[in-house]
């Protein structure tokens, strides 16, 4: 080789830009099928729908007016006013609430007119519910009793005449004069009563209880139409004047008419639960005392 002549290409140089040139055709290539494919899906896709927002917009309405103010009114003149009247004392209510802390029973019902109709046509007893409405009475007008120094028990002998007027009025004993005194003022403000079952005059005792733990509970009639037991006393007492001897026996209750006693029976009342708990009552105290183990 003559020094005038360049020397060949290397064929390892011309396959280098070869293979270049070959990827970046391909490379384009890619480029343009990947923008003609975003093309055509953003052709395909359904258009977007607008979405309209829509606001009521009112105008905002005016605040109320403030009501007009009433002028106050003119003073009156002194000398134009009335004079003023001091106002009558009136009278207070009876004051019917216990104190705190104290015991108290209000006053009982009073007996209704069908009750004292009732009353002065039983005979029975002594006129047994006559004499029983007369307390209820008392002690209804009496009020209610608190616990403290003005309660007290009066026990009174009562007559009436056969009218129903008071005729007597004696006081056998009492704990507190100053309950007698209100049970005679209560006596004297009962109302007009029925005339007495029998048509004669009506004496007997009452025992009128103020205090606030004791209620009269109704009588018993039960056993109103069988003979009242002899009066028993002690068979061994001697007065120091009479002869002495074996003490002579004691009668025995007489037996009543069985004719009698059945017309009795069907006149009888029939008696309430009050009763009947209130007699079992005094029979659990009377029997069960301690008094009667000695």
């Amino acid at each position: 080789m003559t020094p005038s002549e360049s020397p060949p290409a290397h064929p390892h140089k011309h396959r280098r830009w070869a293979v270049g040139l070959s990827v970046a055709l391909h490379l384009a290539a890619a480029g343009l099928i990947i923008q003609a494919s975003n093309q055509t899906m953003r052709d395909r896709a359904p258009p977007r729908e607008a979405v309209v927002f829509l606001a009521d917009i009112r105008p905002a309405e005016p605040a109320p007016a403030p009501p007009a103010s009433t002028p106050p009114p003119a003073p009156i003149p002194k000398s134009d006013l009335p004079t003023p009247r001091e106002p009558e004392p009136a009278a207070a209510p009876p004051d019917t609430t216990p104190p705190p802390g104290r015991a108290f029973m209000a006053a009982p019902p009073a007996p209704t007119a069908e009750e004292w109709a009732l009353a002065a046509t039983y005979t029975l007893k002594n006129s047994k519910r006559y004499r029983h409405n007369w307390g209820q009475q008392v002690r209804s007008l009496m009020g209610t009793a608190h616990e403290g120094p003005e309660q007290g028990i009066v026990r009174f002998r009562i007559e009436i005449a056969p009218s129903g007027t008071l005729a007597r009025l004696d006081t056998l004993w009492t704990t507190s004069a100053e309950v007698e005194q209100r049970a005679r003022t209560a006596i004297k403000q009962m109302p007009p009563l029925p005339p007495t079952p029998n048509g004669k005059p009506l004496i007997f005792e009452k025992t009128i209880v103020f205090n606030a733990w004791t209620a009269e509970a109704p009588p018993l009639y039960k056993n109103d139409c069988l003979p009242d037991p002899p009066q028993r006393g002690n068979r061994f007492v001697w007065d120091g004047r009479s002869p002495q001897g074996p003490p002579a026996d004691e009668p025995e209750p007489e037996k009543p008419d069985p004719q009698a006693l059945a017309d009795c029976l069907k006149q009888l009342p029939q008696d309430s639960i009050e009763a009947e708990a209130a007699d079992d009552q005094r029979q659990q105290e009377q029997w069960g005392s301690q008094k009667l183990g000695r």
